[in-house]
């Protein structure tokens, strides 16, 4: 059965402003991309690539990948990257693992401090991160995880938001019957949440997974306060310290935010429909 006139039109009006938003999204990417491979000298000069006689009239013999072979060579940014790619994926990994625990256990055990612990998990919603950053660091003071990763690490290892994630998705997803059918059948705690809760909530982990990796990847005032050496520097701030006191090698800063944002489109990419899967997987109770 064919599509009414008016329906045609009306999708192709929606096609054609979906991909008008795709572009105006997608010009500030092209833009830091082209600053990238251009010198200093033209970077005020063009909005986009340099103009000349070449093809299309773009001056290719201007553009310039010294910036990226300064960034390896000379700043020896590749452990900053190193750094990043380890914090992001520990900290996603064991914070995706830990949340989806926890939230396991919020809804679907019943025990005395239910209640009360849910409650402190929506408590703990509402307090504004910065407010923490005093007391966690006389916290890894006292514990003498300083200018460690696992100062970094171990604080975001089940934070509120996830658990309490973990917990709406499951009520509505894992239906308590066929726990307690794999229970009778002699299945173990470890096992069922393993075999059985992890692989229905699998959307739910995709998305989280890259919404803790970004969280992670990106954050650049929590290293400054729990890092002192340089060579343990994630490439958050690495990046900043490209920064001059006197003047600003625009070409190296955009090579280097280049570098830091390609990994987050690469990732999102990848896992786009587990991404859009686990933020819809409780919209509808079921």
């Amino acid at each position: 059965m064919s599509q009414r006139p008016s329906a045609r039109i009306w999708l192709t009006l929606i096609y054609i402003f979906l991909i008008i938003f795709s572009v105006i999204t997608l010009i500030p990417f092209f833009w830091m991309f082209s600053a990238s491979l251009k010198e200093n000298t033209d970077f005020f000069s063009s909005l986009f690539l340099p103009t000349g006689d070449g093809f299309l009239g773009i001056a290719w013999d201007r553009l310039t990948l010294k910036h990226f072979y300064n960034l390896f060579t000379e700043i020896g940014i590749g452990q900053a990257v190193l750094n990043s790619i380890f914090l992001a994926s520990s900290t996603s990994v064991l914070a995706t693992i830990c949340s989806a625990m926890g939230g396991y256990a919020l809804s679907k055990y019943q025990f005395g401090a239910r209640t009360f612990i849910t409650t402190m998990v929506l408590s703990a919603l509402i307090i504004p991160g910065p407010l923490l950053l005093a007391p966690g660091y006389q916290l890894l003071y006292n514990l003498g995880l300083l200018n460690s990763y696992a100062g970094l690490i171990l604080p975001h290892l089940a934070p509120a938001f996830g658990v309490f994630l973990f917990r709406q998705a499951m009520l509505n997803a894992v239906p308590g019957e066929l726990l307690e059918s794999a229970r009778i059948d002699g299945a173990g705690e470890i096992r069922i949440f393993f075999t059985m809760v992890i692989p229905i909530v699998r959307p739910m982990i995709g998305a989280y997974l890259i919404i803790t990796f970004l969280a992670s990847w990106n954050n650049f005032i929590t290293p400054q306060i729990v890092l002192q050496s340089p060579e343990k520097l994630p490439l958050a701030v690495a990046i900043n310290n490209l920064k001059g006191v006197y003047a600003e090698d625009y070409g190296m800063l955009m090579a280097g935010t280049v570098i830091s944002v390609a990994p987050m489109l690469i990732l999102f990419l990848l896992m786009q429909k587990e991404f859009i899967s686990g933020l819809t997987s409780g919209a509808v109770k079921g």
